[in-house]
């Protein structure tokens, strides 16, 4: 089974968390033959493999690359409207609820 929606989290060389972006899959593969997957804007855009392996592709010019980047996987969306209802806390925060 392939997981179709990660939360991607990103953090600086200290260790500390600065941001946390939810990527779906696409139906794009990267060099490295995994899925690629994006954030709902585009310019998050990430090769995943099935490991957990994250490689964040460039989306644009002027990007720096990112360091430390862990891929989570969230559950499967249970909602007819595909929202997955609070799977992901309020509409576009990008951050989803802690899980058990």
């Amino acid at each position: 089974m392939s997981i179709s929606r990660y939360e991607l989290v990103f953090t600086d060389v200290t260790g500390a968390t600065q941001d946390v972006v939810v990527v779906e899959r696409t139906l794009y593969k990267g060099s490295g033959g995994h899925p690629v997957y994006t954030d709902p804007t585009g310019i998050i855009r990430a090769e995943i493999s099935d490991r957990g392996e994250v490689r964040v592709m460039p989306s644009g010019g002027h990007q720096d690359p990112a360091h430390a980047v862990r891929a989570r996987a969230l559950p499967e969306d249970d909602t007819e409207d595909g929202t997955g209802g609070d799977a992901e806390g309020p509409a576009g925060s990008g951050r989803a609820a802690p899980s058990a």
